[in-house]
């Protein structure tokens, strides 16, 4: 049976973020394929974490900078290692190829960091995004994180595209994998509330995550009080993990704002819902909550930033705007307008479909596994980039965690 280390940034939270959700339906990927599975992270686990015993995978705590982890990789061998995030390739990585290095090395971006925080600094310097914002530091460690690896798995192809355009890295270095959905069926379509059934708008994110703390922000104070001024009897519905004191205090109920908290059923809430509203100003990757709303039949509403990756921006008016009195209306006109909601929902099932077919990219990320393994070592002489970074950059990592191994002690 051949077996699989995940290397956590945190321990899956699928009901608090589409990172956990993503996770999931990879370890679901490779227990379908009879991997054998280890879970490690060194981050603190929460109470909204899932117990990944229950699928039979194997639970283990790391530590950073402390060897005890080479004696655990070394022990348990693993055929192959996948880094959550650049950062968790940076602090093991080395010690990975070191113990195990015929273990083949794949990295899941999850999203471009590089791409996120410098479209998060531009919009704070109320500046447009360009080069000046991406080519940073954050940017230089994810890069050579990608060229370390044997491949990485990009969720948008937005971010392929930027990757090899912008970067210039190699087509084998990269694996196209978004978000595994299911189709949705006549049968559980038929099932689903109908227009009439629903009501409201909601929005929904992880409030760790910045993109999604000022969207709420946005809504309050620009784009829900022209909505629910024509929509007198309207309310916005606002649903995260770890909402604080801050988040609370953009609750207004008496016009109609109401922050929910922690929603313990995406899809109950989804399926409630008319429309699903989030004005996303920075971002990257895929938006896990326009998925829970396609699947779930619920038309949203975004910027182009947040439906990158998802619909041809160009094509479709009804879904995205980025001017305020141009997302307003949108809202507007497809909270009541039956037929125009029907022709959305319409389109965001042939977009699970035929776009994030489940099937379709299981079979591909398996045929680019299987020839990853065969072709390991012919890959890596290919990646000079890749050889050179290792022997550079993991020396200096290196020898910091030797250094602060020996502080610690």
């Amino acid at each position: 049976m051949p077996k699989l280390l995940i290397i956590g940034f945190v321990w899956p939270e699928p009901k608090s973020s589409a990172a956990g959700s993503r996770m999931m339906q990879l370890i679901q990927l490779f227990l379908n394929e009879g991997y054998s599975i280890s879970f490690s992270s060194p981050c603190a686990k929460s109470d909204n974490a899932f117990n990944l015993e229950e699928l039979g995978v194997d639970q283990i705590p790391i530590e950073l900078n402390n060897p005890s982890f080479d004696a655990f990789i070394s022990t348990l061998k693993p055929d192959v290692v996948l880094f959550d995030r650049f950062m968790m390739e940076e602090q093991f990585g080395w010690r990975v190829a070191e113990q195990c290095p015929d273990a083949l090395r794949i990295l899941d971006t999850e999203d471009l960091h590089c791409l996120r925080k410098g479209r998060e600094q531009a919009f704070k310097d109320n500046k447009p995004f360009d080069n000046s914002y991406l080519f940073r530091d954050i940017a230089k460690r994810e890069i050579a994180s990608i060229y370390r690896c044997d491949f990485s798995l990009i969720i948008s192809e937005a971010e392929m595209s930027l990757l090899k355009k912008q970067f210039k890295i190699s087509d084998t270095l990269l694996h196209y994998l978004p978000f595994l959905m299911d189709e949705v069926s006549q049968s559980k379509h038929e099932l689903l509330p109908t227009f009439n059934e629903r009501n409201h708008f909601v929005t929904i994110g992880n409030f760790l995550h910045p993109p999604n703390l000022d969207s709420v922000k946005f809504l309050k104070e620009s784009i829900w009080p022209k909505v629910r001024a024509q929509l007198k009897t309207a309310e916005l519905h606002v649903y995260g993990a770890y909402a604080s004191e801050k988040v609370m205090q953009y609750q207004d109920q008496k016009n109609g704002l109401f922050i929910k908290g922690f929603a313990d059923d995406v899809n109950e809430v989804m399926q409630n819902s008319r429309i699903c509203l989030s004005p996303l100003r920075f971002g990257a990757g895929l938006k896990g909550k326009f998925f829970d709303a396609m699947y779930n039949g619920t038309p949203f509403i975004t910027t182009n930033i947040g439906a990158e990756g998802i619909i041809n921006t160009n094509d479709n008016d009804d879904f995205v705007a980025d001017l305020v009195d141009d997302m307003v209306s949108s809202a507007i006109n497809l909270y009541e307008d039956e037929s125009l909601w029907n022709k959305q929902q319409e389109l965001s099932f042939n977009l699970l479909s035929n776009k994030f077919n489940k099937k379709l990219h299981e079979r591909k990320f398996l045929n680019k596994l299987e020839d990853a393994l065969a072709k390991k070592e012919v890959n890596r002489l290919q990646n000079f980039t890749g050889a050179m970074l290792n022997f550079h950059t993991m020396q200096s990592t290196k020898y910091m965690s030797r250094w602060i191994e020996e502080k610690n002690k």
